[in-house]
């Protein structure tokens, strides 16, 4: 599924891994994040940590008539504040789409899939 936007010049088509690509680098670079966790955890609970190229397995991007919405699943570090972190990455989310698509996103929703002890 693409979204399409036209312009003055013709349409234009962006895929949905595109989207998720972005998203998930904007994520990356908050504060807190340790990285993105695919949405199907497995049996026993552990969550997969994800690499820079399997962004798309850890964000949904949804387009329900004009609304776009995302749903990005992460793990976050230990000893942060989990309600800033997820703000933050919902702020920098809905920034970085607009500036470089031009995307109005109408919800970014996280879901916090861990929380990790990273070495110093």
């Amino acid at each position: 599924m693409a979204i399409e936007m036209k312009t003055q010049y013709g349409q234009i088509d962006i895929s949905t891994e595109v989207v998720a690509a972005i998203a998930g680098g904007a994520a990356i670079d908050c504060y807190g994040i340790v990285g993105m966790a695919s949405q199907k955890q497995l049996k026993d609970g552990i969550t997969e940590l994800l690499g820079k190229d399997n962004f798309s397995r850890g964000i949904v991007v949804r387009r329900e008539e004009d609304e776009l919405n995302i749903d990005m699943y992460i793990i976050v570090s230990y000893g942060t504040k989990i309600s800033e972190v997820a703000h933050n990455v919902q702020t920098k989310v809905k920034y970085q789409l607009d500036q470089m698509l031009g995307l109005s996103v109408d919800s970014v929703n996280i879901y916090v899939q861990g929380v990790r002890v990273t070495n110093p």
